[in-house]
């Protein structure tokens, strides 16, 4: 993803990782990773709770999910089965320049 990130800025895009650790376990997720965008901290679970992917799969745990939205709606939104059902940058930059496209 982090490949993919300017390019997405370059759309207009922002990329936000949601963790539902603390902001330690948070900061430290976005340190091993050296993701260059923001991975916020959600310990209490309510943003995940919100977009209703807290807790699909039984493992006590957001699902691993990709929204992409405009200022006044949700356009896309892809929820995985696991850990490793994520569409891949390349499909979220092919989405992001279709609604630029389109706008």
């Amino acid at each position: 993803m982090e490949l993919a990130y300017e390019e997405m800025r370059a759309l207009g895009a922002e990329l936000i990782a949601l963790s539902t650790d603390d902001i330690p376990r948070a900061q430290n997720m976005q340190q091993r990773t050296s993701a260059s965008y923001p991975v916020l901290a959600d310990p209490d679970q309510a943003v995940a709770r919100a977009y209703g992917v807290f807790d699909l799969l039984g493992d006590g745990v957001a699902a691993p999910a990709t929204i992409i939205m405009t200022s006044d709606r949700v356009v896309i939104e892809h929820v995985g089965q696991d850990i490793s059902d994520r569409p891949s940058p390349a499909a979220i930059l092919h989405e992001l320049r279709q609604l630029k496209a389109g706008s």
